[in-house]
Order: structure tokens, then sequence, then C-alpha cells
């Protein structure tokens, strides 16, 4: 997913132009001041908690530079290539799946939040609605589209071939479903709603399209055990994996009770915020990495 998580979007432009120089990291000591900012790649900077974890981050003697992006295909590669310091966006999943497809070693360096994905109509008001034939838009990259074909089943919306993994792809759909599905690019997902029966939405787009409660028929389960790899994280080089500056951060990012909040609200009171170790998160990492190399 991203905070608000989840290879993604591939054809999109970048929201701005990244510097072809990598910036100054942090010093292996942990030090950093305002001429040498640690750069962090996110989808949504202009969420308001990011504010408030810069100022509280400055107040630890760090400076931070938020970097926006508004496709998800896009922190991962600037942060391999120096252009990012961390970036926090993503799930478990995404990361494993860039991992293997790019032959990258990025490893997740704390945990922010579980996003639920859901099923969202500006069309009807609840599932039961939604008429047979009817087509739902999904995300179309694997991690999140695996997830959302996961969530119109578990809402009865479709049946999936030996009961859908986190590697289900439209083709696993099996005769007699109630709808069908198009897959589109995440960020397009919300303003493709008027084209389509309903939508899978990721979290980082729901607030900002207007989405509301009202208009979410359908969603997961983030305290299912399944979930866990769809925990969010802050990612890092694995060079960089015990980098002071960055485990300060994330703390900062864990323990302000305002950025803490500010995320509550921009996620429209879904997220659900974590502290998992991580050494779990790494061992998520790596056993769903040879899973999915096992699927090639």
């Amino acid at each position: 997913m991203s905070r608000k998580s989840l290879a993604a979007a591939l054809a999109l432009p970048l929201a701005l132009v990244l510097s072809a120089c990598a910036s100054g990291a942090a010093s292996a000591g942990g030090a950093s001041d305002s001429s040498d900012p640690v750069r962090i790649g996110v989808v949504g900077a202009g969420d308001p908690y990011w504010q408030t974890y810069k100022d509280a981050a400055a107040a630890e003697g760090i400076a931070v530079e938020i970097v926006n992006f508004d496709a998800y295909d896009q922190p991962n590669p600037a942060l391999s290539a120096g252009e990012l310091d961390l970036n926090q966006f993503q799930h478990i999943i995404y990361l494993a799946t860039y991992n293997v497809k790019a032959g990258d070693t990025l490893v997740p360096v704390g945990a922010t939040a579980i996003y639920p994905l859901g099923l969202y109509s500006t069309k009807y008001a609840s599932v039961a609605d939604i008429p047979a034939g009817g087509t739902i838009a999904v995300p179309n990259d694997e991690s999140n589209q695996a997830r959302a074909l996961l969530v119109l089943q578990s809402a009865g919306l479709i049946s999936l071939k030996n009961g859908g993994t986190i590697f289900s792809t439209p083709a696993d759909i099996q005769p007699g479903s109630k709808v069908t599905v198009q897959a589109v690019a995440a960020d397009f997902t919300a303003s493709s709603l008027p084209d389509f029966a309903g939508a899978v939405v990721n979290n980082d787009f729901v607030a900002k399209s207007g989405l509301t409660k009202d208009q979410l028929l359908a969603q997961d389960d983030p305290a299912d055990s399944a979930a866990f790899p769809y925990i969010n994280i802050f990612a890092a080089k694995a060079k960089d994996a015990e980098n002071p500056t960055y485990q300060k951060l994330v703390k900062i990012y864990q323990d302000t009770a305002a950025v803490q909040d500010g995320v509550r609200e921009a996620s429209g009171g879904t997220a659900v915020l974590l502290k998992t170790p991580v050494s779990d998160l790494v061992t998520s990492l790596k056993k769903t990495e040879d899973d999915i190399r096992a699927q090639q």
C-alpha cells in the first residue's frame, strides 16, 4: 500500500523531477543538519501530518525533506539510486515484489500502520445493490490487485481459484462470479468510479478523492494474521539498516502523538498504527520474497 499503502502504475509520471544528483544522507554517526536533510520519499506529501513530523524531527536536531510522488512505481528506484535516504509509502508485499523483480535489497527499518483496503461506490449503497455483471475497478499493481480481489471475494462478489492468495490475478476469478473486474492505475481507481459499479481504492487516494465512509461498502480486516504482510513501513537501503538517525526518525514517527493523530485523521480514522519489531518485518519480507520467487 504508502502509507496509507502497494511494481505499479508503470506509465505514470513523477509529480516532480528529482535532482540528477543524489542528496547527502545522514552521517553514519546519525547527525543531520539543515544543509544535509534526510530525504524521505512519500505518496501524499500534502497531508498535514508530514509538516508536523518535520517539525518534530527538527526539534530533535534532524532536518527532513519530504519528496512527493504521485505514482507508486518511483520511490523505490529513487531510494536505490541514492536520490532518497528513506521512503514511506508501501507495505511488505509491495517491497518484496519490487526487490525480486528489480534484483534489489531494500529493507524495512520500521513499521507505520496497516490501512484497510476498501471497496467504494458512488452508485450503490451496499454490496447487495451491485448488479450481476457489474464491473469493479481494481488497482493494476500485483500486490494491491491480489489484495483487492480478496476483498471482493470476502464481499461475495467473486470466487477465486483455490480460495485466493496474495498472488491471485483476474485470471483466477471463477466462472459464475457476480461481477467482472478491470485493472486500472491505483491513483485512477477513485476518479474512475463514475464509470464502474465500484472500485477498490488504496487508502492513499480515499480522502483526497473526497470519498466518505458512507461510500465504503466492504474492506479487509487488519486484525487478521494474514494481514501482516500488508504492514506499511519505512524502507532504506540494506547498508543503512542500522543507521541511528533513520532509527530515530522511525521512533519520532511512532511516538509523536500529533503525528499519529494526523495519520489517523488523514486515513479517515481507518489507520491501525503499529510498532512492530523490525526483526519481524524483515522475516516477513524474506518469506514473501521466497514465496514470490517460488511462483516464477
